[in-house]
């Protein structure tokens, strides 16, 4: 597996932090002290999207993104509580208070930046197509085939937008790239067009045979995704994931879930 561990710079010092804090207070902005006031921080995701976020087979919800979530909330001294979504109304979750944030492999572009406001990225990602047909092994080869893709997710957007989706006989969207990856084996379609963090994990996890195509659509960036006024907490977040790059946090559980 490639090292998508991206080593993006989440430097945020304790004095700036320190400022921006005492700053967003007299703005109104308490949404850090409501989460340390309620002991819990609620975390949006879709929780059939490993490596990120998903449930293993005790039906515990579990992944690369939980640990980080979990690391940080201990060190904010709050209780993690991890709330499943529809990731078609992610938003929608977020900005009537039922979730603190999203935060499951969320892909940065312009309509979510505008929408939300966002950490700093912290993981690399490419989204690619993935077949089980070695002759398709090649981009053009799908013109004129069935495509899944997630609903509501930048992969969706992005391939409506494509030569490559224009040219599919059908764009099939699924709640989830496991059943998209399923309908894949089973015939359904010919291609699924996800991340490809997810893509190997599954692949491997599940010892399939499939291709992943050299030729990928874009490279993008993670992010934790917050309402738009909730400057306070989205910065403690941002300072905690910083000071676990320095000492060595992260890596560990990057390691863990990537090998890397």
């Amino acid at each position: 597996m490639k090292k998508f561990f991206a080593g993006l710079a989440l430097a945020t010092t304790a004095l700036l932090f320190t400022a921006c804090n005492e700053q967003q207070k007299e703005q109104g902005d308490v949404s850090l002290d409501k989460v340390k006031k309620a002991g819990v921080f609620v975390l949006g995701l879709d929780d059939s999207f490993p490596p990120m976020g998903f449930r293993d087979k005790d039906n515990n919800i579990v992944g690369f993104d939980i640990d980080l979530a979990k690391e940080v909330t201990a060190r904010l001294g709050v209780q993690l509580k991890t709330q499943p979504i529809s990731w078609d109304a992610k938003e929608q979750e977020l900005n009537t208070g039922k979730i603190d944030c999203i935060w499951n492999g969320l892909s940065v572009d312009p309509a979510r930046a505008a929408a939300m406001n966002l950490s700093n990225p912290y993981l690399k990602n490419r989204m690619i197509f993935v077949v089980k047909d070695s002759s398709l092994a090649k981009l053009a080869s799908l013109a004129g085939k069935k495509i899944a893709v997630q609903n509501g997710s930048t992969a969706q957007k992005l391939l409506d937008e494509s030569d490559a989706g224009k040219a599919a006989k059908e764009i099939v969207p699924f709640d989830d790239n496991q059943t998209a990856l399923m309908d894949l084996d089973k015939g359904g379609v010919e291609a699924v067009f996800l991340d490809e963090i997810v893509a190997n994990y599954w692949i491997a996890s599940n010892n399939k045979p499939y291709i992943v195509l050299e030729e990928g659509l874009s490279e993008e960036v993670y992010a934790i995704g917050f309402r738009k006024n909730d400057q306070q907490l989205r910065a403690a977040v941002d300072s905690v994931l910083a000071a676990m790059q320095a000492d060595g946090k992260f890596a560990e559980i990057s390691a863990k879930w990537f090998g890397k």
